[in-house]
Parts: C-alpha cells; structure tokens; sequence
C-alpha cells in the first residue's frame, strides 16, 4: 500500500467521504488514487478561498472534520484567510499540502518552502509526515486532534515521495474520537446556580459553541426558568444562532461597540455567558470595558481558554455546554417571577418589532431598493427548515432573528472571523452536508468577489444554491467604521466604491455556468426565490441597493 492509500483508507474507516481540493503536481498521487477509489467525492474549486471555504461549512453542518487538498505553497498561501476563519470559528478541519520530494528539497525546487511553519500560526497542530510508516498515524491524530474541544484545523505537509512510498502492515485502524460531553464539577454548578438563584435581574450572553453541542434545547429551558432575556454574538463575532429567533426572551445580537454594550447590560446583575468569546470587540472605544464593572460573569464553556480572559469571572465552568447547561438547569430551584418577566420581555420584542415593520413599511417605495426592504422580501420567502450563510456585512440588519424568521435557528451561519469571500463556499459545503434543506447564501458584492469561482463549483457539482448578491456598489462597512472612528475624509476618499466600472454580477455568474437574474423589485425578489428554492439548480440574483 502505497502512503496516499493509506491516508485514504484511514480517512474512510473515520467516515470520511468528500475531499475539497485545487490539486497541483505534489498533490497528484491523490487525485491518480481517487481516479480508482469510488468511496470519495472530490469537489474541485478554481481557487483556495472557495475550497477551504466550502470545507468549512461542511465541518460546521455536519460536526465532523472535513479534509482539504491544496497545492504546497502557493496552495497553502492562497488558503490563508480562509484558514484563519476556520481557526477563530474552531471548525474542525484536516488540511493538507503537497510538499515537495525528499530527494530534492536541498536543491531548493520549484514551490519547495517550510510549509509547517507557514501554517503553524493558525492551526492546532502542523506536521510534515517524513515516513510512510507514519501516515496512517499522523492521519488519525490529525483528525482526533481537530475533533478535540476547542476543536480547529490541522495540517498536514505530504511529502510526494512519502504519497508515493510503499509499506506492508500498516495499522489503518480508524481514528478514536473522544466523547465530548466533558461535565463541569458539581461544586462549581452548584454555585453558579446559588449566584443565578440570588440575582434580581439576570441576563444571559450565548454564542456559537451552544449550537455546535447541541445545546439550544437547553439553553432554552434555562432562560426560560429564570425568565433571562438572551443577547447572542455581535455582529463582528458570530456565528451559529443559539436560540430561537421567534422566542420572547431573544434579545438579538450585541452591540458592536464598547459603550453601546455597556448601556445594553446596565440593568442586569448577573450575565450568565455560555459559549461565546467575552468579548470580541471591533474597534476601541471609550470607556474600553464593554462590561459594567457591577455586572457578575459566570462562564460556561467547552473551550477553557476563553473563560476569565479578558474579565474576571464569580464562577468558571469549564465542560460542554449541552451537558453542563443541563445539569445546571436541574439545580435552579422555580423562579416566582419567571413568568412575568418573560411576559415583561415579549411585550418588550412585540414593540420593537412593530417599530421595525414601520420603519420598513416607510421605505418600500425606495428605488434602488432599501437594504431593510430587500430583507422583509426575504423574510417572506423562507422555508421553515432554511439554512442561511450571511456574508453581508451591512445589509442584513439582523433581520431575520429580529423578525422571528429563521424557524430551526442551527440553519445560521454567520461569518465570525471576516477574511472575506468565505460565504459562497460555505453555502455550497453546507448545501453538501444537508442536501435536503434548502440554502440561501447573503453575500455582499464586495465580499462575493473574494469568492466568486464558488458558483463555477457550484454549477459542476450541481449544488442548488440560492445566491444573493447585495449589491449596494461600494465597501459600506468601512464607510460605517470611518464614521465611528471620525474619517469624514472617507466620503471622497479611494478605495471604498466598487463603481466605474460597476461589476456585472449577472454576466459574471452566467459565465461560470449559473443562472443569474437582476431583481429590483421586492415582490418579485421574493417570487423568484421561493420558485428558486424548489427549482434543483443554482440560482444568483443581483438586488441593487440604495447605498
């Protein structure tokens, strides 16, 4: 058995069965192997971003590890950003690169570079595999240790004379893959339940790692018993939606900035945090603590690292969130005031609602369309088992969780990292992972164009996707970001505007093979992605917007 055949019968056993690449000539063992190994789909991107992007969304919809193929160097450089999202997202990734042969390297051949040190900063773990003998090995490590809370990508340098190598009796058995479900201490339970039992007004912060545990049943018994409203991620950090977004108790996202947190959590005694990073925030601010200093933190969280980083915590729970949400639930004794103070929050959502339809009914003679008007048209249209991948920085205005939308709240993906051109590829790798759900991919027309051979991709393999292009012309988060940082020179500065000449998204997508359309009108926007939906193709439709 050749090594690249013992990479893949390891892959296998492990229930490995799609591999995401842009091969070149140290990766061509692999694809000479798959050319005969019908256990495998191998799903080709013309560029990095796409590939690692895709792979991504796969490994976050199904909570397994996804493998990627790149081409040594220059593969692995054009993956940069993409490998950077996977690491801040903790998806579970094995990411690997031809590397040249043994017997060349000294010569310094063409692409030949130390690509473990390359990945080394954005990776749980970067080796180079120097022996065939250690393939099967280095391949089952590689995805227990992605798979391991806090879970992540690895890497993986494949010398090609090692791909090529022959051994006899090599161990192929399949990877072992701990249970996660690692419970906190029950002393520590016990007092964060005392704490949480005593406040007079707690809130709770949520973020991704409570879906990826399979928690939001969970979270959702207990916000319910102490009547806590629920803030998720801001909008600079998230993720996957750990709460229903029709619920009373949502809160929706948290602010962005520093002092906008502050005034949001002012009332509140107790923050109970489970699954989020406290805080990620975008741009300073004064005052630079976005949390009040009365404000007790009690953390939960699978990832040990982010509990009392940058705040002192009353108590630390280091375990899953799923298990611990729930042991921590069967120690709360009934709340005498839960129930008002969930009808407290729901009158609360109903009024800010009403104010947001209004504020959406005021615009919907705007032309081009206004950004909340082409949201609402989406709204209408969604399936209740949809999965979004949001890639839009500004036009999406929280929306769907503000609305109650979204009905099955793990169908949001939302980018935690921003090295752009991540959300057309991950539609397609969530499209793969759940071939039965419809998905809607939300990209703005800057960051579509990081990643636009996604839709060639998309076309090939025959992934129905439903793209949507929020062309607004322009760079608007760096618009929105000159102003809190008081640029007004922004307004005329370079660089910001995508006009002169604008993008042709229509062309542009028809010329990789997708079916593409310019919707102005919000209706009609709505009737063509409900007959998009049902239609088993890849569909993009360019909505211009109002800036």
């Amino acid at each position: 058995m050749t090594g690249i055949q013992a990479f893949l019968e390891v892959l296998h056993r492990a229930g490995v069965a799609h591999i995401f690449g842009n091969p070149g000539t140290t990766e061509l063992p692999l694809n000479d192997a798959l050319g005969r190994d019908p256990r495998f789909r191998y799903i080709l991107g013309l560029h990095e971003i796409p590939v690692m992007a895709a792979a991504d969304g796969f490994a976050q919809a199904t909570g397994r590890v996804a493998v990627v193929n790149l081409h040594t160097a220059c593969g692995l450089g054009n993956a940069m950003g993409m490998l950077y999202n996977a690491r801040v997202a903790g998806t579970p990734l094995v990411v690997t690169a031809g590397q040249q042969d043994a017997r060349l390297r000294f010569d310094e051949p063409v692409l030949a570079t130390p690509l473990v040190e390359m990945a080394q900063p954005l990776v749980k773990w970067s080796v180079q595999v120097d022996r065939v003998e250690d393939v099967p090995n280095a391949t089952r490590r590689a995805i227990q240790i992605a798979l391991t809370p806090p879970t992540g990508p690895v890497f993986l340098a494949l010398p090609l004379d090692v791909q090529r190598a022959e051994a006899n009796n090599l161990d192929l058995s399949a990877p072992w893959i701990p249970d996660r479900r690692v419970r906190p201490p029950v002393d520590a339970l016990q007092h964060a339940a005392d704490i949480l039992t005593r406040s007079s007004n707690p809130v709770i912060l949520a973020g991704s790692r409570v879906t990826e545990s399979g928690g939001i049943t969970e979270l959702v018994a207990l916000a319910e018993s102490l009547g806590a409203p629920v803030f998720t991620e801001s909008g600079a950090a998230s993720g996957r939606l750990p709460f229903p977004t029709d619920h009373p108790l949502l809160r929706g996202p948290l602010p962005l900035w520093s002092p906008d947190v502050r005034a949001a959590l002012a009332a509140f005694d107790v923050a109970f945090a489970v699954g989020l990073n406290v805080l990620k925030l975008y741009i300073h601010q004064e005052p630079a603590r976005p949390l009040p200093e009365h404000l007790k933190l009690v953390h939960l969280d699978s990832s040990a690292a982010e509990i009392g980083k940058n705040f002192p915590v009353e108590v630390g729970l280091i375990g899953d969130p799923k298990a611990g949400l729930a042991e921590l639930a069967a120690l709360l004794p009934p709340r005498a005031d839960a129930a008002e103070r969930i009808a407290k929050w729901s009158a609360t959502r109903a009024e800010e609602q009403a104010s947001l339809r209004a504020k959406i009914d005021s615009l919907r003679d705007v032309r081009p369309m206004a950004s909340l008007v082409m949201m609402d048209a989406l709204a209408s249209a969604l399936p209740p088992d949809v999965a979004v991948v949001q890639e839009s920085p500004t036009s999406h205005h929280n929306l769907f969780e503000r609305l109650g939308a979204l009905k099955d709240p793990t169908g949001w993906f939302a980018h935690r990292a921003w090295a752009l051109g991540w959300g057309a590829g991950c539609a397609l790798g969530v499209k793969l992972a759940w071939p039965q759900r419809p998905v809607l991919a939300l990209l703005g027309d800057g960051a579509a164009l990081y990643g636009i051979q996604a839709l060639w991709t998309a076309a090939r393999e025959r992934i129905p996707v439903v793209f949507i292009v929020c062309n607004n012309g322009r760079y608007r988060i760096l618009e929105h970001c000159g102003d809190v940082m008081n640029l007004p020179g922004l307004a005329s500065a370079p660089g910001l505007s995508l006009h002169d000449p604008a993008v042709d998204f229509v062309a542009l997508a028809r010329s990789l093979g997708v079916d593409a359309h310019r919707i102005s009108e919000p209706g009609k926007l709505a009737d063509r992605v409900r007959a998009a939906f049902a239609g088993g193709k890849p569909v993009l439709f360019d909505v211009p917007l109002s800036p």
